[in-house]
């Protein structure tokens, strides 16, 4: 295991230059969010924007919110749309039938997505989804541009064929594990918690972000990087969404990098700006934020590795 630094990160960071333009920037689009849970669209269209992304498209439910909150944000990325990157998920649980879950409500139809089905299509009968929802969802899943997946999109993640970076939390990795027929019960220490991360990576044939105090990053060939510079204040709500646009941006602008040091970019960037709002930096106690905080500290935390 390595444990990665700010140095490591500054290498997938530049200040754009006179050629640049903003879809050079790094274009990403968000499908994320739900009628019941509308701020997790916000919160990751803000990490990528904070992040640095030049263009961000957004096509799920919570236009209303996201434009409110973030109106350069393009809404809609149809068939023929340019998107570099994609995340999925947050703020979402398709897994769950009859609304039971988060995202209970389907997303609307006013996009047309890759593999968009028909418009007037039901609620599906394995998801909580909706037929026209996980269709979309599949059809990104079955792209050829990097998939951040979170949330209420892991469900999906099996047999998937574009390159994926998973980004669960210890239970959302138990579950999956289970779905997986793999033993579901997440082991505490790094060495355990890195072997399962490995095991899911090789798999899926993806990689692992596995979310906690030591943020643990795997790929299918063993490697695995341990992120551990977020103070204990970044364990609010909504972080983990903040987090997956932060990864979607890095993947945006680097296209050819290995996923398994974007993802741990993105990771020790998030932690980064959670201390800078937190006020925890050498040593201090600091003192509570929220998910929004630690976005609007990314500029600074970015600013911090290109000077």
């Amino acid at each position: 295991m390595r444990e990665w630094t700010g140095a490591d990160v500054a290498r997938f960071l530049r200040a754009p230059g006179a050629g640049d333009d903003k879809r050079s920037r790094g274009v990403v689009a968000l499908r994320t969010g739900s009628m019941r849970y509308p701020g997790a669209a916000v919160l990751g269209v803000e990490g990528a924007w904070r992040t640095g992304c030049g263009f961000v498209r957004y096509a799920g439910p919570a236009t209303d919110i996201v434009l409110a909150r973030r109106p350069e944000t393009v809404i809609g990325a149809d068939a023929g749309a340019h998107v570099d990157a994609w995340v999925i998920g947050s703020g979402t649980d398709g897994a769950r039938v009859g609304g039971a879950g988060r995202g209970a409500a389907p997303a609307t139809a006013a996009v047309a997505l890759p593999g968009a089905p028909r418009a007037d299509a039901g609620r599906s009968a394995v998801s909580a989804r909706g037929y026209d929802e996980e269709r979309a969802l599949r059809g990104i899943l079955a792209g050829d541009r990097p998939v951040v997946v979170d949330a209420g999109a892991l469900d999906l993640v099996r047999g998937s064929t574009a390159p994926m970076v998973i980004t669960p939390h210890a239970g959302e990795f138990a579950r999956l594990r289970d779905r997986m027929a793999l033993d579901c019960a997440v082991l505490a220490d790094d060495a355990g918690r890195a072997a399962q991360a490995v095991e899911v990576a090789q798999t899926l044939n993806c990689t692992v972000l596995l979310k906690g105090a030591r943020t643990l990053v795997c790929a299918p060939d063993g490697m695995t990087i341990v992120v551990a510079n977020a103070p204990g204040w970044l364990a609010t709500a909504g972080a983990g969404d903040v987090l997956a646009g932060v990864i979607g941006a890095l993947f945006a602008a680097n296209p050819d990098a290995a996923p398994v040091e974007v993802a741990a970019s993105g990771a020790w960037l998030h932690g980064r700006a959670a201390t800078i709002a937190a006020g925890a930096e050498n040593g201090a106690t600091g003192h509570p934020i929220v998910a929004l905080d630690v976005a609007d500290a990314l500029p600074y935390a970015v600013a911090e590795l290109l000077a």
